[in-house]
Formats: structure tokens, C-alpha cells, sequence
């Protein structure tokens, strides 16, 4: 028999405020119960996207977090369930013990983002995590950064991290100039804001990292957004390119017409799979 695996920590996060970062992005600071806790951990990690995975109960239900879910899984049908989200911890400010998120809204499409754009100083949710593998690495020549809105607080919390003579690109890709941001970087890194303008999530980001001159020096890539986008991506920086994976953090935050629980179900599935070499084989 497998080791069961540890549940995961929960903590209780309470909202104690929100802005607007942008038209598209709102972004919530929390409390929590166990600041102390939380920021340890995330410390032990040391990762620039360190992510937390947020439970969103129906507000109808009265249900307080933290949630025993083996609980509420024998009593509750499966639609009552809270829906999980995952969502990139922006900042942690140590002095105000408090944590920022920042959600992109889309008007009443999706389950985190209309919540986000209501929320009220004392609305509860119960977040569990935080979670990261990443951070740029020190030994390389330059930085390369490529995503979109999902991917921006991930990539605006490393790029605070570089030391003042690092170098490098980042391609965001936003609806219009009305959605850019400022960032907070090392004046050798080149910011470039790539506006959608109404096209498919993705195509003009890629469109962007297809100009590019492929990388003659060492390089660090973290590329993140929309699964599609991402896929054509893999193609361009490690089979054109051929940037090895150890030098590439690449991956899907979301999907095009999937919902977030569809997304997650086929991340183990071939539609799913970044790399082919991914992919599982079939069942005997």
C-alpha cells in the first residue's frame, strides 16, 4: 500500500481590503490564522510562485471555513461542494501581517474572479498551500519571461527579485495598454507589454516570442498562461530553440473554454500534457 499523503495545511484567509490593479485584475490582502505559519513555509520554499489553492463556498450554504471536505462529502451533493481555485500569492507584508492576491475578472464568468470583485473587509475563505517550484535562477546569462494576466503576479514577484545586473526580456500579454502594470525591475530587463487587442488568448504572445532571435547565451526561461499558448511555446523555446527543461518552467494556468475543474481533471490526459513525453501511456 502507497504512504498516504499529508493533508494539506489549512489556513483561514480574511479579506481586509482590495484595488483595483487594473480593469482586468483585482487584487484582495488577507489576514490570516496563521501568518507566522504561512509565511515560514513559504520562506522554506523559497519559489517567486508560490501558490495557495483557495476553497470558494457557495455563500447560500452558511458553510465556515476551515472545511472538513470528508465531512461535507457525506452530506452535501457534489455541486455543493466548495470549488478549489489556485491563484499565485502576489506579496507577503511581513510588517502589516498581511497576504496579497490578485485575481483576474472577467464580469460574472467564473467562480473566483466575480467573488474577488465583491469581496468585503471579513469575507472568509480557506486556502491551503503555499505551493512553488520556481526561481530565477543566479547562473545564467540573461531572464526570459512570457505570460499573461494569469501569470503576471508569478512574474512580477520574480522579476522584484533580481539582483540590480540582471538582464533579460519579459512579454506580458494583456487586452491593452489600459491593462499594463508597473513592475519593479532591474533596469537591464526590457519590459514588453503585448496587447491582445480583442484576438485569441495566447496568439499575439506567441506571435511576440517568434520574433525573438534565439537565445546565444545561457538562458532562464519561465513561461506560463493559457494551456494552447503554452503548447506552441514548448515548441518554439525547447524543440527550436533547444533550451534544455532544466532551464525552462513551462506550464498551463488555465485553458480556453475549460472551466477550472475540467482544466484540472486533464492535466494528467494527453490535451492536457505540455511535453508528449508527458503523456501517459494507455491502460493495459
Amino acid at each position: 500500500m502507497g504512504q498516504q499523503k499529508k493533508p494539506r495545511t489549512q489556513y483561514v484567509f480574511e479579506v481586509v481590503g482590495t484595488e483595483a490593479v487594473s480593469p482586468q485584475l483585482m487584487r484582495v490582502w488577507f489576514s490570516c490564522s496563521d501568518f507566522d505559519g504561512f509565511a515560514a513555509a513559504a520562506a522554506e520554499r523559497a519559489s517567486t510562485d508560490a501558490y495557495v489553492k483557495i476553497q470558494f463556498a457557495r455563500p447560500e450554504l452558511g458553510l465556515t471555513p476551515p472545511y472538513d471536505l470528508d465531512e461535507l462529502r457525506g452530506r452535501l451533493a457534489p455541486e455543493d461542494m466548495p470549488s478549489r481555485r489556485t491563484y499565485t500569492v502576489r506579496r507577503l507584508d511581513h510588517e502589516a501581517r498581511r497576504i496579497a492576491i490578485d485575481f483576474v475578472v472577467h464580469g460574472d464568468t467564473g467562480v473566483a474572479g466575480p467573488w474577488a470583485a465583491r469581496a468585503v473587509a471579513g469575507d472568509k475563505v480557506s486556502a491551503s498551500g503555499p505551493g512553488g517550484k520556481y526561481a530565477p535562477s543566479p547562473d545564467v546569462a540573461e531572464h526570459l519571461f512570457i505570460g499573461d494576466e494569469s501569470a503576471l503576479p508569478a512574474i512580477a514577484s520574480a522579476i522584484e527579485t533580481l539582483p540590480a545586473d540582471a538582464v533579460g526580456t519579459a512579454l506580458i500579454e494583456v487586452e491593452s495598454a489600459r491593462d499594463e502594470v508597473a513592475l519593479d525591475g532591474p533596469t537591464g530587463l526590457r519590459i514588453r507589454w503585448v496587447h491582445r487587442a480583442q484576438q485569441p488568448h495566447g496568439s499575439a504572445l506567441v506571435a511576440a516570442v517568434e520574433e525573438l532571435p534565439t537565445p546565444t547565451e545561457v538562458v532562464d526561461v519561465f513561461a506560463h498562461g493559457e494551456r494552447a499558448s503554452m503548447k506552441r511555446l514548448r515548441a518554439v523555446i525547447h524543440d527550436t530553440w533547444g533550451i534544455p527543461r532544466e532551464r525552462l518552467s513551462i506550464s498551463a494556468y488555465w485553458a480556453a473554454g475549460r472551466a477550472e475543474d475540467a482544466f484540472q481533471a486533464e492535466k494528467r490526459e494527453p490535451v492536457g500534457q505540455i511535453f508528449e513525453s508527458d503523456q501517459l501511456p494507455p491502460a493495459a
